[in-house]
């Protein structure tokens, strides 16, 4: 699998990461198939966001309804690392369910894509189209 996503999506998450620092961003990665239109953001309401992130369920149902009712699917998530590399870490690695999402971690000026499979996380190439 490759990952499709714009320009426009890379400079979302970046300024995403650079303005929640020194707390951890996250959101929703929002298209078809595996075509990432949009990185859209949520709260991140982890009682500790430096270090962790929880997508505002609220945010999570509003973008599944969307989909339900015709709008772009919810392809998985994103969420930044201020302290660390732009992979999962080991709380990422326990948190994650196998359920085949794609993930985007940001840290240190880069964007890393994720597939979160049964047998853990595989990293996925992408292809940058413009916009």
């Amino acid at each position: 699998m490759v990952v499709e996503l714009t320009s426009g999506v890379t400079a979302t998450l970046l300024r995403e990461a650079a303005q929640a620092c020194p707390d951890e961003c996250c959101g929703l990665l929002l298209g078809e198939g595996a075509t990432v239109h949009t990185a859209q953001p949520a709260a991140n309401i982890h009682p500790h966001p430096a270090d962790h992130f929880e997508i505002d369920p609220a945010a999570l149902i509003a973008a599944h309804r969307a989909a339900r009712a015709g709008g772009p699917e919810v392809l998985g998530y994103y969420h930044s690392h201020p302290n660390g590399r732009a992979e999962p870490s080991a709380t990422d690695r326990a948190r994650a369910s196998g359920d085949g999402r794609i993930w985007a971690i940001i840290a240190g000026g880069a964007v890393t894509w994720w597939r979160d499979t049964p047998g853990g996380f595989e990293a996925l190439p992408t292809r940058v189209a413009a916009g």
